[in-house]
């Protein structure tokens, strides 16, 4: 926020600049006025008519360019929040959606565009603006020291009027924005599951519960629309009755003596335009309002990464993991998932970690790769702890399957590439490591077929062998595989199993996994249960213990028959 703070100065410096010029412009109207009704109706002078009315012209001209060119610059000055707050608020939610230990504020990018919407509001000039009232107060007292008083205390009632303006919508507009982000949430969190929805029939029932987040976000709403509406209606009410009662008062002036016709119509004027301001920003109040609420999280999200200190590049690793005494518990549990985890990989060496379901090996995987720190412990590759590895720098030396695969849109050789620039020596020679170029050969484009185009066409078998040539890809030190062959026919598995044969003394490998078929290609053997360890070593001394009766039934490792294999 500092840094947008700094790009922002220079075009913010230079709105207020034109909003001095624009101000100091609009005094002109008023002492035209004050000119024709004092002066020209009592000379009778047309010359001096013609000269008062080409300077009013010049004067508006100038006006209308500067009010074009400050409008503009807000505009830019918009822009240019959205340019620099977006990839990094983007960046900071997609490594807080990764660690998933924490709450991550999804309206990130909503709050950028209330932000930039508060740019091309009239609300933010109308803050310029709105101290300028002083000036024309000033202006108006040296014109008739009751009249600076009567328009000094209309001042003060219309911004009394925006405070509790402020006052009585904060807390609805708060509400509503809450509300209407949980609607928004759970039909975007539905529509990834539209297949499940579609075929099981689930599509009214969703719509009904959607339904019922809009129906509390209508019920929110309409009072605050009411309030706001009602406020806006009052302030203007307000002005036009202190307007009357301020030409009643130059009126009586006249009247008594004490003032002159032009000083009535000029005064008059130039209170409208002080109150003018404030006006608008009761009209704004909910645009300002919910750009202030942005600004407030988007302050809280940024400012913990704007702590961290930028960090010495690292050499590239040799690939030697440890753990030591990790202990991992989800955010508001007092339950732990991974109690006392330790374990060592020389560079080259591999590991199968197994156990029962809920044993914490996802979990173990997650803080292998960095994505989640663990409470208690360090994880270190080369001595280096993850928690201290920039994302960018580490993510090159890691390759990572997970468990549910996700490709992204873009053609086959792009996933492959991690998004990045596609480097076709390096896929071909990634997808030949995975086993997968004759799969993606087959496909109708080969490399450049567009995955978002293949629709439901790739089996999840095909996606997570493309995914592990994306995790080959470059020159990964760290290799974790989470259930690499959950979805793999018998052809897949033969595939991973030679692959992971090539890697072995290159690449320091972990791999989760339930299937006897891999872990005999594994150097060594970890047993998970309930989250502690029992049992680490080389394969032959992990195998002989659990058939001793040591560990638990739910832990061993069970060889699947190929008939359950058979899914593509």
């Amino acid at each position: 926020m500092k840094s947008l703070f700094q790009l922002l100065k220079r075009p913010l410096f230079v709105v207020a600049g034109f909003s001095f010029l624009v101000n100091l412009l609009l005094l002109a109207p008023a002492f035209f006025m004050l000119q024709v009704f004092d002066r020209v109706l009592t000379s009778q002078s047309k010359e001096t008519l013609l000269v008062l009315l080409l300077g009013m012209v010049v004067a508006l001209a100038l006006m209308l360019m500067l009010d074009y060119l400050r409008s503009r610059l807000q505009g830019v000055a918009g822009n240019m929040i959205a340019e620099h707050l977006s990839p990094v608020v983007a960046k900071v939610m997609l490594a807080k959606t990764a660690r998933r230990a924490e709450s991550v504020p999804s309206e990130g990018l909503r709050d950028v565009a209330s932000l930039r919407s508060l740019f091309s509001a009239h609300g933010l000039l109308a803050l310029f603006d709105t101290p300028w009232a002083v000036v024309y107060i000033a202006v108006i007292w040296l014109a008739h020291p009751v009249l600076g008083a009567a328009a000094a205390c209309a001042s003060v009632l219309m911004l009394v009027l925006a405070v509790l303006n402020d006052r009585i919508t904060r807390r609805d507009i708060e509400a509503l924005q809450k509300e209407a982000a949980k609607a928004t949430r759970y039909l975007e969190s539905s529509i990834h599951n539209a297949e499940v929805v579609q075929s099981l029939g689930m599509g009214d029932a969703l719509i009904s519960r959607w339904q019922a987040f809009n129906a509390r976000v209508s019920e929110l709403q309409g009072p605050t629309a009411r309030k706001s509406v009602a406020m806006a209606a009052f302030t203007r009410m307000v002005r036009q009755m202190v307007q009357i009662l301020m030409q009643a008062l130059g009126a009586y002036l006249v009247i008594s003596g004490e003032g002159t016709p032009g000083i009535l119509v000029a005064t008059t004027v130039l209170l409208g335009r002080a109150l003018s301001p404030v006006e608008q920003v009761v009209g704004s109040w909910r645009v300002l309002a919910e750009a202030r609420l942005g600004f407030a999280r988007l302050s809280e999200l940024l400012n913990a990464e704007d702590r961290q200190p930028e960090r010495m590049k690292l050499p590239a690793p040799a690939g030697r993991l440890t753990a030591q005494g990790l202990v991992f518990r989800a955010p508001q549990s007092e339950h732990p998932i991974l109690v006392g985890v330790s374990l060592n990989l020389e560079p080259g060496e591999s590991l199968a970690i197994i156990g029962a379901s809920g044993a914490g090996k996802s979990t173990l995987a997650r803080l292998l790769t960095g994505l989640w720190t663990a409470n208690t412990g360090t994880v270190r590759l080369d001595g280096v702890d993850l928690a201290q590895w920039p994302r960018e720098d580490f993510g090159p030396w890691l390759g990572y399957l997970p468990q549910d695969v996700e490709l992204f849109p873009g053609s086959v050789a792009d996933n492959i590439a991690r998004l990045g620039a596609v480097d076709a020596e390096q896929v071909v020679l990634a997808a030949k490591r995975a086993g997968v170029h004759a799969l993606i050969l087959g496909l109708p484009q080969g490399y450049d077929t567009q995955i978002e185009g293949m629709g439901g066409m790739l089996s999840p078998g095909q996606r997570q062998r493309i995914a592990l040539a994306r995790a080959l890809y470059g020159d990964p030190k760290l290799l974790v595989l989470d259930e690499p062959n959950s979805n793999l026919d018998g052809a897949g598995e033969l595939a991973l199993a030679d692959a992971l044969k090539q890697l072995k003394g290159q690449v320091t490998v972990v791999v989760i996994t339930h299937r006897s078929t891999l872990v005999q290609h594994m150097d060594k053997m970890l047993v998970l249960d309930s989250g502690r360890v029992q049992h680490f070593g080389t394969v032959p001394e992990v195998m002989q213990a659990m058939q001793s009766g040591q560990g638990r039934a739910g832990a061993q490792v069970v060889p699947m028959p190929r008939a359950a294999e058979g899914r593509a």
